[in-house]
């Protein structure tokens, strides 16, 4: 009974913690992303529509390393259970996929635009290795430029 008791309460705790945590790490994305929308960002290797001169290029990156919540650990082993989409994990990649590209261009602050973007997503397992522990996103590309 005591296990059970300590079991609803870290599942209560991670709900509501993790669910706190979510919301403010989405609310801060939301207002990074406004401030960084000018800043065009293409997977396309070529420049965006641009006939002025390139200044020089560079390579920036970013990268992020997201935590799993209790309960969303909960959710995604009861979703392998039964099958499914695990949609607990999948918010948590948005976020991380997100947080990556935003770091990106807060590395390149100055640059025109940012071409060839790159995403590479990678999880660490904890435990016994069948469980995910943190889920690591690597945004890169290349910054150019432009000759003023």
């Amino acid at each position: 009974m005591e296990q059970l008791i300590i079991f609803a309460i870290l599942l209560s705790l991670g709900y509501f913690f993790g669910r706190h945590a979510e919301k403010k790490h989405y609310k801060s994305i939301k207002e990074r992303e406004k401030h960084w929308l000018q800043l065009p960002t293409t997977s396309s290797k070529y420049v965006l529509g641009d006939d002025r001169e390139i200044n020089r290029c560079h390579l920036v990156n970013g990268s992020v390393v997201v935590s799993v919540d209790y309960f969303k650990r909960i959710l995604a082993g009861l979703r392998n259970f039964f099958g499914g989409n695990v949609q607990s994990y999948e918010t948590l990649v948005d976020r991380a996929r997100r947080e990556a590209v935003l770091r990106m261009k807060e590395s390149c602050p100055e640059a025109d635009q940012v071409i060839n973007l790159r995403l590479e997503t990678s999880s660490i397992s904890k435990g016994n290795g069948k469980q995910i522990g943190t889920v690591e996103v690597l945004a890169y590309g290349t910054a150019v430029y432009f000759r003023k």
